[in-house]
């Protein structure tokens, strides 16, 4: 049996693949400035005795200083790459999926009770990465420190909050506080970080794994309302992502003997999700087309290690990009679940 979909679902389903835009805006910015940043990396920041710069990617000689021209000339540049990408995904983003929906007056939308805030943390997650990839761009550019913070770290929101907006003026949905300030928060975690420490020492992380529901009528569920290939899977699946806050030890620890690559890491995530609020769907008369509240739907808090791949020293350009990419991922490894008042251990999870 195939469901239906209610105009509910038909607005998750476009809600989360325009999230694929964003998706991939992240990952792009995140790749372009780390092989931009690694040749000039940190200039006009504050050394150390030993006369080599504190980075939260490595610990570089300080490189030759950019001329006045130089920093107008990158300046511009970035400028002109945030405004223009940043508007040509916005103007694509609303002719394939904003035009197809009913517009309205500009007007709220309460999701905040839906997926067990797991959204609101991936929010949260999204505004972090942008910021910190944009804040890399901004720092090659050779500006002040605190401008760059600034520039960079408020990024995410101001990216997250575009979108936001256009939600506000399609009738099926509406502006989110809860998404606003969830976007607003991953921004601040990073720009706090700067100002206190120079360094990201807590690192807001991902995880996925593909669930298999054992159950032929959930199966066809998740195909429906997350999608069925694994990409749709990664960015919808709610019951399948795990966000970490994951903390570098020897940061905190400066004298220990701790290697400087371990962190410990402290997840969230939720499971028995089959629709926003509850588990029952509905068809476009009314009719119920799904109806699974036998299944419990839980929060997870997890504990487990973590590597912090940023601080593993290496000469090879390409392995550092590789290495500061991979770092918005959480290392798979085993892990302390605490869910419906009991702990569990997982072998390895990701």
């Amino acid at each position: 049996m195939r469901f239906n979909l209610t105009p509910w679902q038909r607005k998750f389903q476009t809600r989360f693949t325009i999230k694929k835009g964003g998706a991939i805006l992240i990952v792009g910015l995140f790749i372009a400035a780390q092989l931009i940043a690694q040749d000039s990396l940190l200039l006009n920041k504050p050394t150390d005795t030993v006369g080599m710069i504190k980075t939260s990617f490595a610990t570089t000689p300080n490189p030759k200083k950019l001329t006045d021209q130089q920093i107008k000339n990158r300046v511009r540049g970035v400028a002109i790459a945030n405004v223009v990408g940043y508007s040509a995904i916005l103007i694509g983003l609303n002719s394939a999926w904003y035009a197809n929906y009913p517009r309205s007056n500009f007007h709220f939308f309460n999701d905040n009770k839906e997926w067990l805030q797991v959204d609101k943390v991936g929010h949260m997650y999204s505004a972090y990465i942008e910021s910190r990839a944009s804040m890399e761009l901004w720092r090659w550019t050779g500006i002040s420190r605190e401008k760059r913070i600034w520039l960079g770290g408020l990024s995410g929101a101001v990216y997250q909050t575009a979108i936001e907006i256009l939600d506000g003026f399609s009738a099926e949905w509406g502006f989110s506080w809860g998404d606003f300030s969830a976007n607003i928060l991953g921004s601040g975690i990073l720009i706090a970080q700067e100002f206190a420490w120079d360094d990201q020492r807590i690192k807001l992380k991902f995880s996925f794994h593909r669930n298999d529901y054992g159950d032929p009528q959930l199966n066809q569920r998740a195909d429906d309302i997350f999608g069925k290939s694994t990409i749709e899977r990664y960015l919808k699946d709610y019951n399948a992502q795990t966000y970490w806050a994951s903390a570098n030890l020897k940061s905190f620890f400066p004298s220990s003997n701790l290697p400087a690559w371990l962190s410990v890491a402290v997840g969230y995530g939720a499971d028995g999700m089959f629709g926003a609020n509850e588990n029952v769907a509905y068809n476009d008369l009314g009719n119920i087309t799904f109806d699974r509240r036998d299944i419990k739907r839980y929060r997870q808090w997890y504990l487990a290690p973590d590597i912090d791949l940023t601080k593993i020293k290496t000469k090879k350009k390409a392995i550092r990009v590789l290495l500061t990419v991979l770092s918005a991922f959480k290392f798979p490894a085993p892990s302390l679940e605490f869910s419906n008042g009991k702990f569990k251990v997982h072998a390895l999870h990701f």
